[in-house]
């Protein structure tokens, strides 16, 4: 039995072997979440959320992983690495607002998997500390209290006490300052706490240390309140105030300069004394930005303008705006216009306008400079197979979103995704239904009016499936025997490399023999015995399907020395026989000429 020998075409194969092995298919078997030292801290305690992937893989490169960190249903970090070591997201000294449950989710080409969800608990409050901004005041008068949560992070929400009762009526405000007029003479003895919200169940601080309040009573006494010019009154003008008390003549205020105050009260007895308002010189300027969307240094303009004037007043005097702050940046080129470049980071702006002593500024202007999108990346997850649906992907690595990514097809519109988070691909699916390669699609990014970002053309080659396969013998099936060299040609349709494997039906686990071609055929060779006599058949298999040929059954002949073997040896057994027989005969006749037998005594006698 000799070892069947494999086709030509094998030294070729060594390229192609190593380019599909080369190729990568992924599989996220499991992913697991895990808070260290222990899911039950105490505050301070640096906590370290592990994020551990097992990921199965096939071929040699790296591969892109896009790890994303949750609390609750909120994306809380994102990192895409190359490298298979565990993912950490540090909390460092854990505050009770990071309680609540996490989980992390990781991307590998389009494929997906989340861990379960991991709980945190952190226990331990930091006392607030209560501050108010005067100890002693009258009747009537109104008091600041600030209660601190050193320390804390998150959603906070503040309740304030005047002795056992609540100053808001049970509602907790927002804001860590309150002023507020206490009720009553006497001593006022003022705590606060705080909440920290969080989900399901938000925590309660302990009480403040207590800060002591006098407020003291008023006199009876009788008000009155001068003031003059009343009429046509100006920011920047000059009044005289005279207030007097009882029957007392003293003047406490006199001549104020400037005065540009709109109202102007006093509270006593619970009497308000009302000013009627003054009129504006000019009205509070306005910041304004010249584009809608300002992206990195781009080049911007501020416009610093107050809507309204009373020129009569400003006597010829111009109105002079000023940038807060002035920096390097920034260029005055008139007044109240000033351009430069954005900068790179989140920024804020205010404008002064002045004239007469007075001066008003503008709110603040905050500008939020967007990122760019980078040039995108384009790719197929998985195989192009003709006629089967495919995912194609595009992302832009740095850029603001939301993010427009659309795809062409032969510089024509085909779809558009919108996506809103960061690092995250448009997926895009399309239908394959042209051989040759992608290379008429691409796609495009963009997340302002700037020309959006273009990428390369898609590379990926189409697949066509296995449509059919054919097996043929040579020499032909009749003239098959012992001996003789037999060749199994298997040809077959569908995009290379072609994986083909040969069966004998008596055995159609165990492959005869398995070679990988660029070709549309590819054969199997053998010698011929006894032994090979049976039914044979072809395997072809590419990356999108497999197919089977027809059986072709191989009948093993004997070997033609033995077919002539057979009558030799009948006739030469045959000539034997007529031999021996001739032979035999000749010696028996030979005998009977030569021997004649002795005369009996009565033949003698009567002779």
């Amino acid at each position: 039995h000799q070892e069947p020998r494999r086709s030509s075409d094998r030294m070729g194969l060594l390229p192609l072997i190593t380019s599909t092995l080369l190729f990568s298919s992924v599989k996220i078997t499991k992913v697991d979440l895990s808070i260290e030292p222990s899911a039950d801290v105490e505050r301070n305690t640096d906590v370290a959320l592990r994020c551990k992937a097992e990921v199965l893989t096939s071929g040699t490169e790296a591969l892109n992983r896009v790890y994303t960190v949750y609390k609750g249903e909120s994306v809380i970090y994102n990192k895409t690495t190359s490298s298979s070591e565990d993912l950490l997201y540090r909390l460092p000294q854990a505050r009770v607002s990071n309680n609540g449950k996490y989980k992390c989710a990781i991307t590998i080409m389009g494929k997906a998997k989340t861990s379960e969800a991991a709980t945190l608990t952190v226990t331990g409050m930091s006392t607030p500390v209560l501050r108010i901004n005067k100890a002693n005041i009258t009747e009537g008068e109104s008091v600041t209290a600030t209660c601190l949560a050193q320390g804390e992070t998150g959603s906070l929400l503040f309740s304030f006490h005047d002795n056992s009762k609540e100053v808001e009526n049970g509602v907790w405000v927002t804001s860590s300052r309150l002023t507020f007029v206490p009720k009553g003479v006497g001593n006022h003895n003022i705590h606060c706490s705080y909440l920290v919200l969080n989900m399901p169940y938000p925590s309660k601080s302990q009480q403040s240390n207590t800060v002591t309040l006098t407020v003291e009573g008023t006199l009876d006494l009788f008000i009155v309140l001068k003031i003059s010019p009343q009429d046509n009154v100006y920011e920047g003008d000059t009044l005289n105030i005279t207030c007097s008390v009882s029957n007392s003549t003293k003047d406490y205020f006199t001549s104020l300069r400037p005065f540009h105050i709109s109202r102007c009260f006093q509270r006593l007895h619970d009497k308000l004394f009302v000013l009627n308002p003054s009129t504006e010189l000019f009205s509070v300027p306005t910041l304004k930005v010249s584009a809608v969307e300002v992206f990195q240094e781009d080049e911007i303009s501020l416009t610093c303008r107050s809507e309204k004037l009373s020129y009569d007043r400003l006597e010829g005097e111009s109105l002079i705006y000023s940038l807060e702050p002035f920096d390097y940046q920034m260029v005055r080129k008139g007044n109240g216009v000033f351009v430069g470049k954005a900068k790179t980071i989140d920024f804020n702006y205010t404008c002064t306008a002045a004239a007469k002593g007075i001066k008003k500024k503008s709110n603040v202007l905050t500008i939020h400079p967007k990122v760019p999108v980078s040039t995108p990346k384009i790719w197929v997850s998985g195989s192009a197979v003709l006629g089967k649906r495919v995912a194609i992907f595009c992302l832009s690595d740095t850029g603001t979103p939301p993010i427009t990514y659309t795809l062409w097809k032969a510089s024509k519109q085909n779809q558009i995704a919108v996506v809103h988070e960061f690092n995250k691909a448009a997926n895009f699916s399309v239908v394959i239904n042209e051989t040759g390669r992608l290379n008429h699609y691409l796609c495009t990014a963009s997340n302002g009016d700037r020309t959006p970002g273009l990428s390369d053309k898609l590379q990926t080659a189409v697949i066509e499936p296995m449509t059919t396969a054919s097996l043929m013998v040579v020499p032909d099936v009749g003239d098959i025997s012992e001996g003789h060299s037999v060749i199994l040609i298997c040809s077959f349709l569908g995009t290379p490399p072609v994986t083909v494997k040969w069966f004998r039906d008596s055995d159609d686990l165990n492959p005869l023999d398995t070679t990988t071609t660029n070709s549309n055929n590819t054969n199997y060779e053998f010698i011929a015995n006894k032994e090979h006599t049976d039914s044979y058949y072809c395997r072809a298999e590419n990356r999108a399907n497999s197919v089977k040929s027809n059986k072709i059954n191989v009948v093993v002949g004997m070997a033609m020395w033995k077919k002539l073997l057979i009558p030799g040896t009948i006739i030469l057994v045959v000539f034997s026989l007529v031999m021996v027989g001739f032979i035999l005969f000749t010696r028996s006749r030979r005998g009977r000429d030569i021997y004649s037998p002795p005369d009996t005594q009565a033949a003698y006698i009567f002779k």
